[in-house]
């Protein structure tokens, strides 16, 4: 499985080199065209398995819709989940999805938010914590048919690169420890307004392998043959309509609103 999931991988690579080339040309002649990406995508394949985690992709951006590149990834990956539903949220109807569903001061802390990397590094441990599923970003391309990929008893499947746990995907069945472990850290630092360390800390990764204090005590996956970044498309093609959108880019003082805003 691992063969063929390194196959998948150089495939998507080489591919997004021309479908990255080809689109620079036709967003130049085409700039205002673009793609919609839905907000409900129905499984074309009926599940034949019962798995622990719900056959449910979630993914959030700050539009619906989005360049050339931006809907080939997302097509590539349908193809290879066609037995699994897809929700898409924007940043607007994120934030109307969590007040619905949360207490008052959990939304209360997670409106403090006042950037759209943080708020989706919020989001997905929210919605994997309450409904559970497969939470993929934008711009990552699955290696693998995804029921290869989850098992039928598997709890959680977490991302490894290198030596460490990243929060591009992750899947887990409701109620997972170490999603609800990372949920209250990233509570906690919105809480006591840790945003010295930016994004990366305050909701990011980091809180991730905070919150997993023993690689060996969860159920995990290199990225090269599960999960990767950045084939098909890549910052440019991603904040096509919203240069400098990337996290990165927001100050530090920046990232949280004062309590009274």
């Amino acid at each position: 499985m691992k063969k063929q999931a390194l196959m998948i991988n150089r495939f998507t690579k080489f591919a997004g080199i021309f479908v990255k080339g080809f689109s620079y040309i036709y967003h130049f002649f085409l700039p205002k065209k673009r793609f919609t990406i839905p907000k409900f995508d129905p499984a074309q394949k009926d599940q034949t398995r019962k798995t622990k985690i719900p056959n449910t992709i979630w993914q959030i951006n700050y539009t619906y819709e989005v360049s050339l590149p931006v809907y080939i990834n997302f097509k590539f990956n349908r193809l290879l989940s066609k037995k699994w539903n897809y929700r898409h949220f924007s940043n607007d109807d994120a934030t109307e999805f969590i007040k619905k569903n949360s207490d008052e001061e959990t939304f209360r802390l997670y409106n403090l938010l006042n950037d759209g990397a943080a708020k989706a590094d919020f989001f997905r441990m929210f919605v994997l914590y309450k409904f559970g599923g497969v939470y993929l970003d934008i711009d990552a391309t699955f290696c693998l048919p995804l029921d290869k990929l989850i098992k039928s008893d598997d709890d959680e499947l977490f991302l490894m690169t290198k030596h460490r746990f990243s929060n591009y995907f992750v899947a887990s069945a409701p109620g997972n420890l170490y999603i609800k472990r990372t949920l209250d850290l990233i509570l906690e630092n919105i809480k006591n307004r840790y945003i010295k360390d930016g994004v990366y800390n305050l909701t990011g990764p980091n809180v991730l392998n905070k919150a997993i204090d023993d690689e060996n005590s969860v159920q995990h996956r290199h990225n090269r043959y599960t999960c990767v970044q950045g084939s098909f498309t890549n910052e440019y093609f991603q904040y096509l309509d919203k240069p400098k959108g990337k996290w990165i880019y927001i100050k530090n003082d920046e990232i949280l609103k004062k309590d009274n805003e």
